[in-house]
């Protein structure tokens, strides 16, 4: 038997060069390796499914399923690697073989990577952007997720084309080109984007809070998207602006930094009037008015003579931008009814016109 072994390995090395020892130890490499892989297989099935399933969210059992597979087959082409490379059968192109099951393993886990960045944004970036009441995150998100899935694979192409000792230069060149043409192509579209960015993050205002636009128009803010931002003013009217006019123009926000919005009501009363009854009347009506906050309390100021009237100003702070013309109508009305229990008139503009007799 050994006779016929030494005979058969002796056929075997003159074509060949190698010897059946090194084809066994070859497969045994081959075998070895991937008997490394399917434990590593198993510990993700068995053991570390196990554990993951204890925890309160399912993230990490994404995380593992996602591992599994990169490194099941990394593990078997290292094997396949160690194993041919051990045989030297393939001695002349071996540094191609290198390469080619590098650049196996480099694809795997650029398809890897990149399920795993698209997991975490889902499970933390969007569920973050859910519990935000603006909606600008939410479109965000999507759009970070492509961006994130495009840096990855065009980094991971980089790689691969350098593994092989391509030049990328000219790539790289043709890429910033193409990537200025496109931005000149859509300068307005990206304004508008990094518009909403500066906006989400800058937080001038958000979602239900009482703005007042550069041209003078007030309302509440509906929704911050990623080109424009919608305003619904007190006429029930839309108002659409794009985000980078927005950015760069003068904003008011009655929600900032606090949510209270001071209010002045002027009246007149007739000259003659009882300027300390008139000015307690104006505070209690003011104190007694809900809507009203205590912190800072109303006030009521003399201000001015006119030509018919003497002038009074009443300064309330309400404790919401929405209450503001509801407060002040109460406050009116109140006004307009305790005056005329007291007698206190309230004058309006009038002119004395004197004839003069000619005779």
């Amino acid at each position: 038997m050994t006779e016929y072994f030494s005979q058969f390995n002796e056929i075997i090395g003159t074509y060949t060069g190698i010897t059946v020892a090194s084809y066994i130890v070859a497969i045994v490499i081959l075998i070895v390796f991937f008997i490394l892989a399917q434990i590593t297989n198993f510990l993700f099935n068995k053991v570390f499914k196990v554990l993951t399933a204890k925890t309160k969210n399912d993230t990490d059992d994404k995380i593992m399923k996602i591992l599994n597979m990169p490194i099941f087959y990394s593990v078997v082409l290292l094997g396949a690697y160690q194993s041919f490379n051990y045989i030297g059968v393939l001695a002349n192109y071996s540094d191609n073989f290198s390469k080619m099951i590098k650049s196996l393993v480099l694809i795997i886990w650029i398809y890897a990577v990149s399920k795993l960045v698209n997991v975490i944004i889902s499970e933390f970036g969007f569920k973050f952007a859910e519990k935000t009441k603006s909606t600008l995150d939410d479109e965000l998100m999507p759009l970070f997720q492509k961006l994130s899935n495009i840096v990855i694979f065009f980094a991971g192409i980089m790689f691969l084309l350098k593994m092989w000792n391509i030049d990328i230069t000219p790539l790289l060149a043709s890429a910033g080109i193409m990537g200025f043409v496109i931005a000149f192509a859509a300068q307005d579209t990206l304004s508008h984007l990094f518009g909403g960015i500066s906006i989400y993050f800058d937080k001038p205002f958000r979602v239900g809070d009482r703005v007042q636009l550069e041209s003078g128009e007030i309302g509440d803010v509906l929704e911050i998207g990623i080109r424009s931002t919608r305003i619904k003013t007190f006429d029930e009217t839309v108002v659409i602006l794009p985000n980078s006019k927005i950015a760069n123009s003068k904003i008011i926000n009655y929600n900032q930094p606090a949510a209270k919005i001071k209010e002045k009501i002027k009246i007149g009363v007739a000259y003659g009037s009882d300027i300390n009854k008139v000015k307690k009347i104006l505070l209690d009506i003011a104190e007694n008015t809900e809507g009203v906050e205590k912190n800072p309390a109303p006030s009521v100021y003399f201000t001015d003579f006119l030509d018919h009237a003497l002038e009074f100003i009443v300064v309330t702070w309400v404790d919401s931008p929405g209450e503001k013309f509801m407060v002040k109508t109460k406050i009116n009305e109140e006004i307009y009814r305790r005056f005329n229990e007291e007698g206190i008139q309230i004058p309006y503009p009038t002119q004395d016109i004197y004839l003069r007799n000619s005779k």
